[in-house]
């Protein structure tokens, strides 16, 4: 197994920043997952995607409030 390459700013700012991009990124895509399952039939799996989207959302808010006060700490 090989090791991820290391990130390109050792900062925390570009750790919450990444987190957040990829949770609100996860968040859009289960849009499609969702509407795939509808669309299939499977009520359950749609659900399920559902619940993903709503935690995915709520931690992207939830770091989008963690950046904002940190930016306007200076």
């Amino acid at each position: 197994m090989t090791a991820a390459p290391p990130t390109p700013v050792k900062d925390d700012y570009y750790d919450l920043v990444s987190v957040v991009q990829a949770s609100l990124h996860y968040a859009w895509q289960m849009k499609q997952y969702i509407d795939d399952a509808e669309r299939d039939g499977d009520k359950e799996l749609a659900e399920w995607f559902r619940k993903i989207q709503h935690n995915n959302e709520k931690a992207g808010e939830q770091g989008k409030q963690m950046l904002a006060a940190r930016l306007s700490k200076g």
